[in-house]
């Protein structure tokens, strides 16, 4: 029966592939060059996407002022491309200053510009801004925002110039002023997370004979403490851990970090899921049936209430308890791993997680690894690499990408488009 299971989800998945690979083959206009697109110029006072500035879906938050002095400044560098003009108003270098990912989207631009419009140049009139001259929360104090024009500064091109700066790979480009355009990205740091849903390797999880090891020590077939609850509100079990979704020991990476009134901290990249209740959030109260929610780590919020394990380490079996979170900051860790176990549920420092991420419902992520479980539990292995990204992780993003529509996913937690 087990056998027979199996062989029908592995049938299921070829038949999927090889619907879709019945397109790649030659065809009706095969080996004909595609006529180039057609662009359509922004409208005065249209930004694209159609999303607020300081959203995932655009450049995301405001991560604080950068001044000469702070430690970030050294997130910032210099942009001298001889073929951008820089306004310079200060006289001081500061529109020069940008994160590495403004200036390669900049540079971009510039070649797009002298392209369309021979003689033409990119002017940039603000960039980094250390003076004060800006709203609150600007990002043109992080480095990650540009105002910018033309060098004939021939408003009749502005609206094409907004047209060539989305194309060019800016996570948000509004036609802000008659006299300028307004372009921004997303912080290096967000970038850098979009692993999907991680764990640091300092976090703790919990063992079947009640102590406690770092998660990046952790190894597939020990048992750790889980919930059984679909929605994470079920009796607290150890659960075998089958594999690592993602293991890498080494890279740098933004994470949530949750402070619970109860005292657990727990740190989890921005896509990761968790379970949370918004109502009848008393602070040590068992969650009611149908109250918890599946939430991005970057859409958790002060106010809101997790389930905690009992006891001081996590170690007291039973149901998990409702804390409320009181504060949520974003740090940088190092490493991310991200355990996968038979329950599809983990309790990281003491808090009940999801162990999915990137698509936001935790019932549909836990049925789409059914095969991977029964691949184990037939095998005795899941085949997967001892770090990186697993391959059937790799295969689900890829199936996802080519069936559901990109609102199903978290912004920062799939790569996008360069263009």
């Amino acid at each position: 029966m087990l056998l027979q299971t199996l062989v029908t989800c592995l049938a299921g998945c070829a038949f999927l592939l090889s619907t879709f690979s019945e397109g790649c083959g030659p065809g009706r206009g095969y080996g004909k060059r595609r006529p180039p697109r057609k662009l359509a110029p922004l409208v005065y006072k249209q930004f694209s996407p159609n999303v607020a500035e300081k959203t995932l879906g655009a450049s995301g938050r405001y991560e604080g002022k950068i001044t000469r002095n702070s430690e970030r400044f050294k997130e910032l560098t210099p942009n001298y491309n001889p073929d951008i003009i820089f306004k310079d108003e200060e006289n001081t270098g500061a529109d020069r200053m940008m994160t590495q990912r403004c200036k390669d989207k900049l540079n971009s631009l510039a070649i797009s510009v002298m392209n369309l419009w021979p003689g033409v140049r990119l002017r940039v009139t603000e960039g980094w801004d250390e003076d004060g001259h800006h709203s609150e929360e600007s990002l043109h104090y992080e480095g990650r925002a540009v105002d910018i024009t033309t060098s004939d500064r021939d408003r009749n091109k502005y609206a094409m110039l907004a047209r060539l700066a989305v194309e060019a790979g800016f996570d948000w480009v509004y036609y802000e002023s008659k006299a300028h355009i307004h372009c921004s990205v997303k912080s290096d740091h967000s970038v850098a997370a979009k692993s999907g849903g991680c764990f640091p390797s300092e976090a703790l999880v919990t063992l079947e004979d009640g102590g406690q090891k770092p998660i990046s020590d952790l190894r597939p077939g020990e048992r750790v403490l889980s919930s059984a609850g679909s929605d994470g509100s079920g009796e607290l079990v150890y659960s075998e851990v089958l594999t690592f979704l993602d293991r890498d020991p080494v890279t740098w990476k933004l994470f949530y970090v949750l402070q619970t009134e109860a005292g657990p901290l727990l740190s989890l990249t921005a896509a990761h899921l968790l379970f949370v209740s918004d109502r009848n959030c008393s602070e040590g109260a068992a969650s009611a049936p149908g109250s918890l929610r599946t939430l991005y780590a970057s859409e958790a919020r002060p106010g809101q209430c997790v389930l905690v394990s009992g006891g001081a380490s996590g170690q007291q079996r039973g149901e998990g308890r409702l804390s409320r979170i009181t504060e949520v900051k974003v740090r940088s860790r190092r490493g991310a791993f991200a355990p996968l176990t038979h329950e599809g549920t983990l309790v990281v420092d003491g808090v009940v997680t999801s162990c999915y991420a990137v698509v936001k419902h935790h019932s549909m992520a836990h049925w789409a690894f059914s095969p991977l479980r029964l691949i184990h539990r037939w095998t005795g292995s899941t085949g997967g690499p001892s770090d990186g990204i697993h391959w059937y992780s790799q295969l689900l993003h890829w199936l996802g990408r080519m069936l559901l529509d990109s609102g199903c996913f978290h912004p920062l937690g799939v790569a996008q488009d360069d263009r």
